[in-house]
């Protein structure tokens, strides 16, 4: 057993290291700690100012899990932003600064790390478009992949540069880095667009419609995921599943070879090593005054 009093990691106090959150694949509390340390360099460009909504599991993934959207806690790590809400009130959400802070919700049993689309300095240009290939049950891996090839078809004639990676579940997430310089109903009715686009082309593979029922046998093509407060899970986060895989940035050549949930944590921490797949994501911006604003 550890001593859980000997352990500080990035100015963090680590408590029940020892404690199961993965039962059946043994993954600990401290290994999910040291993954998140050590994909930090990799993942904090995606994750840091951004709004949050963090998946808690205090007794691991097989008690109860929840969403964590706003702050309960004084950590200097952690930023605090009050938005307003439907009664006009206003609600205090929270960020992550740097690895400390992400490591300090990793402590608080947090697993998973959703994102907004834009960045709290510029909180109403987003500055990502995220499409989310969710496959109908049971249809099969080819199909899937060639949703997320008939997409970058789509985003290439416009054009646009995107990136691909798994979900760490079903299916492939595409995105798409911008200039935040659009607002969000800008990026709300291009993202649909996109949608239909694919929908209108090819109607016996697509559907932009969210309900079950209209999905047999098809992907549907969720550009919901681009709205003012939805979210979508970031690069490198781990997933809830058994297995402990991980929403991987991936090439696209490496589509083909790669399921939506096979990338593990020691999976990812291997693939360090390795060329990034993403690592022109801020260099190749993508100007939406273009292609949204016209």
């Amino acid at each position: 057993m550890i001593k859980e009093n000997n352990f500080i990691i990035e100015s963090v106090k680590i408590t029940n290291p020892d404690k199961l959150l993965f039962n059946k694949s043994k993954i600990t509390k401290l290994d999910l700690i040291k993954y998140y340390q050590k994909i930090a360099p990799r993942m904090m460009p995606y994750l840091e100012n951004r709004i949050i909504s963090a998946i808690r599991c205090p007794d691991g993934i097989d008690g109860t899990c929840f969403y964590k959207k706003h702050l309960d806690t004084k950590s200097k790590q952690i930023g605090r932003i009050y938005l307003p809400n439907n009664n006009g009130s206003k609600e205090d959400y929270y960020y992550i600064k740097d690895i400390s802070g992400l490591i300090a919700e990793v402590q608080m049993n947090t697993i998973e790390f959703h994102i907004w689309g834009s960045k709290v300095e510029i909180l109403e240009q987003p500055d990502i478009i995220v499409f989310d290939l969710d496959p109908d049950e049971g249809l099969d891996i080819k199909a899937i992949r060639e949703g997320a090839k008939d997409l970058k078809k789509i985003l290439d004639l416009i054009p646009l540069t995107s990136f691909l990676k798994t979900s760490g579940g079903k299916g492939y997430h595409v995105v798409i880095p911008i200039t935040p310089s659009a607002n969000w109903e800008k990026v709300r009715e291009f993202s649909k667009n996109i949608a239909e686009v694919m929908v209108n082309k090819w109607p016996e593979k697509y559907t932009e419609n969210v309900r079950k029922i209209n999905r047999q046998g098809k992907i549907f093509i969720d550009w919901m995921r681009n709205i003012k407060g939805a979210t979508s899970v970031a690069p490198y986060s781990v997933r809830t599943k058994e297995k402990g895989s991980v929403s991987m940035p991936i090439s696209w050549s490496e589509l083909d070879k790669i399921n939506p949930d096979i990338i593990t944590m020691n999976e990812a921490i291997k693939r360090l090593k390795r060329k990034d797949p993403w690592e022109d994501f801020y260099t190749a911006i993508n100007m939406p005054q273009v292609h949204i604003n016209a």
